[in-house]
């Protein structure tokens, strides 16, 4: 595939989208990369991380490895996610602390949008596809009704276990890596070693990330080449039922008090915007909702024409 460098450019701000999206605990980026028409190449690509690679590096060098890895699309792809996690993790943080309604709001229209976009890649629906869509929706909607891990476990080989899982969960539409990270109590230890600087859980994370990707992706491409209607009704399943954990309007009913002696939410449940105990700006949350809805429309428009 023969690409420009206005094309990697744009490969690059889907990353920042997937970092922005991977940033927030229950929107996954797995989800950006499908609705932005790069979901397989990605899975494909991370695939082609195996022997054959290093047999070709070894005796074609390094110009044919990075060609049979399609080392430019995934380059440009992290660059963008780590530029995105690095510039806007805190301004999502405040989003999150000062105009959680706002924020999620947006989010919801834009996966609510993503769940039309990702069923119409099905191409037969039949019996098995209804009931997978249904047991995905089932199992994503039980993973967001569990409550966070009390005890914060700071272990190496929790930190490596906890990258691994999350990793899986991050590329799946519809599952949040971060999210992940919160049930387990991962995701302040986390977010701790790399302010602190803490190179030993970062590399005990990011080992675990590798493998976990390295294996999970080629699970995907396997399911994708041999079952794609089903897993395409799957992951739709997924971002239905998870659609409870990106509602704007929740009620706290347990709060805990974390490391540095704030209360945080523990439990919340979602609420009618209408009963919500607080200002609900439906107003505005309505125009995010349609703003993030009309941007996965304008993108799938645009996929089709350039195709």
């Amino acid at each position: 595939m023969s690409r420009k460098f206005k094309d990697f450019l744009v490969i690059g701000l889907k990353g920042m989208a997937m970092g922005a999206a991977d940033v927030v605990p229950g929107v996954s980026g797995g989800t950006i990369a499908f609705i932005s028409g790069i979901y397989e190449e990605l899975l494909g690509s991370i695939s082609n991380i195996n022997l054959d690679l290093f047999k070709t590096l070894k005796k074609r060098g390094f110009k044919a490895a990075w060609n049979q890895l399609n080392g430019n699309f995934l380059a440009s792809l992290f660059i963008g996610i780590f530029i995105s996690i690095i510039s806007l993790a805190k301004a999502i943080k405040y989003l999150l602390e000062n105009e959680p309604i706002l924020l999620w709001s947006f989010f919801f229209g834009l996966v609510l949008a993503s769940i039309i976009y990702i069923a119409k890649q099905i191409t037969n629906w039949n019996f098995i596809s209804i009931l997978v869509l249904i047991l995905g929706a089932f199992l994503a909607y039980y993973i967001t009704t569990l409550n966070p891990l009390v005890n914060e476990n700071s272990s190496l080989l929790f930190m490596f276990l906890a990258g691994a899982i999350a990793i899986c969960a991050m590329i799946l539409p519809g599952i949040s890596g971060a999210f992940i990270l919160v049930l387990l109590g991962a995701y302040k230890p986390i977010l701790t070693a790399v302010d602190e600087r803490d190179f030993k859980t970062i590399a005990a994370v990011g080992l675990g990330t590798i493998i976990g990707l390295l294996s999970f992706s080629k699970v995907l491409k396997w399911l994708f080449a041999n079952y794609k209607n089903y897993t395409l009704a799957a992951l739709t399943g997924f971002i239905i039922g998870s659609l409870n954990k990106i509602w704007p309007w929740k009620e706290t009913l347990t709060w805990r008090t974390n490391s540095l002696g704030v209360k945080v939410p523990f439990n919340q449940q979602s609420v009618s915007p209408f009963s919500f105990d607080g200002e609900s700006q439906i107003m505005l949350a309505t125009i995010l909702a349609i703003i993030g809805f009309a941007l996965i429309l304008l993108m799938e428009k645009l996929a089709v024409q350039k195709k």
